[in-house]
């Protein structure tokens, strides 16, 4: 869908090198943390290998110097044909495969979508990809909207816009909170909008575009397969998963446990919490005796947090009502806005990080605006946008891009 357009952009580098580096300079945020991490270059344009990508959702700077190393055609294609099948996806794949893959920066922007985002959102992502609305996703349409999202990006009206833009995507309550209707129309006239003119090129962008091991993963080594909805949900939540199992892993030294104060360097990592030594002082000095947080509440907790914006909604009710929240309610209202349960140790663990004041209570101000900040990995949005702004953006794009085509038709008319 042409909503997409609010997600995806290319990045585009230069085969000379003193260029790549002054792009550096007019970077977005996630763009300067892609080129601190990518790791490969083919043919003017930059690269991560899963290796790249682990490292740079895991860790703050790269563990080694950067140097792009020049890829081959053959290379390349090597790497390719060693790409397994998306039903052969596991939580392991990105370990796996190590340095022996290739991800742009279009796809870097979707995977990080992908690891906050609630399961409940996976439905939309794959409608998002499903323009003609048959339950499958094919080469077809992911390379139609790539050219869509390359063309918008190369204009670049404001810098900043791309970022906004890629946050719009799965930045939605849920698609049963949008009326059906809504979806319909804007599925029949994105497939007009995207279809009527692009489609007839699709042979041209897919000779454009270089394969890369997501495109080989998803629709095959000849690009023919098509992707199911089951495949895809798998497939996001596998990557959530082995995020989280990396992260957990780096802290547990093996065991089947991290502690307490691990948990909470892991919480307020990438946040803009400036006291830090004060959320752990007061964790240690209110849980003196180790317990331990399992993987399985590690988890949990942070599935929670992929569904913050539901949650933050029963939260404000209980601030318009002047009340603080207690760990019982606390554990309640998680469950009712999102539908995970969070074991009691663990509650009273965040309890112990977040309430400051040592009242047993916690407010909007000592929890949410946090960990809006550990969710987005640093990259927090300053605007709140709801399916409302979401559909604005989609519009904007929609009609931009009808524009375009319209000029197009006129140039055609004038030179007959």
């Amino acid at each position: 869908m042409i909503h997409l357009n609010c997600f995806l952009m290319s990045l585009k580098v230069t085969e000379n090198r003193s260029d790549l580096e002054d792009l550096h300079l007019y970077a977005t945020p996630r763009e300067q943390r892609f080129r601190r991490f990518a790791s490969l270059e083919f043919e003017g344009q930059l690269y991560m290998t899963p290796y790249d990508f682990i490292q740079a959702v895991t860790n703050d700077e790269p563990k080694r110097a950067k140097k792009w190393r020049s890829l081959s055609k053959q290379e390349l294609n090597q790497i390719l044909m060693e790409t397994p099948p998306v039903w052969k996806g596991s939580s392991k794949l990105f370990r796996n495969l190590n340095e022996k893959g290739v991800i742009s920066y279009t796809e870097y922007l979707f995977l990080l979508c992908i690891l906050t985002k609630p399961h409940a959102g996976f439905r939309i992502a794959f409608n998002m990809f499903d323009t003609d609305g048959n339950e499958m996703v094919d080469k077809k349409e992911f390379l139609v909207l790539q050219e869509i999202f390359r063309k918008k990006n190369e204009k670049r009206e404001r810098k900043g816009d791309e970022e906004k833009r890629a946050m719009l995507v799965l930045k939605t309550e849920g698609e049963d909170l949008v009326p059906r209707s809504y979806w319909d129309t804007l599925r029949r006239s994105t497939s007009q909008a995207l279809f009527s003119d692009l489609a007839e090129r699709t042979d041209d962008i897919a000779s454009s575009l270089s394969d890369t091991t997501l495109l080989v993963h998803f629709f095959g080594k000849k690009g023919k397969a098509e992707l199911n909805f089951e495949d895809f949900y798998r497939f996001m939540d596998n990557l959530q998963t082995e995020v989280l199992e990396i992260e957990f892993l780096s802290y547990s030294n093996g065991m089947n446990t991290i502690s307490e104060e691990d948990f909470a360097h892991i919480l307020l990592r990438y946040t803009n919490v400036e006291n830090t030594s004060s959320y752990l002082e007061n964790m240690r000095c209110r849980i003196p005796e180790e317990k331990g947080i399992t993987f399985d509440e590690f988890r949990s907790f942070f599935q929670f947090l992929n569904n913050l914006e539901d949650f933050t909604i029963a939260m404000q009710m209980y601030n318009f009502a002047s009340r603080s929240i207690g760990q019982d309610e606390f554990k309640r209202a998680v469950y009712v806005a999102t539908g995970v349960k969070l074991s009691p140790h663990l509650v009273n663990t965040v309890f112990k990080i977040f309430d400051v004041d040592r009242d047993d209570q916690l407010s909007y101000k000592e929890f949410i605006g946090i960990m809006k900040d550990r969710l987005n990995r640093g990259f927090r949005e300053s605007p709140k946008y709801g399916w409302k702004e979401y559909y604005s953006c989609v519009m904007t794009v929609t009609s931009e891009h009808l524009r375009d085509l319209w000029k197009q038709f006129r140039r055609r008319d004038m030179l007959r």
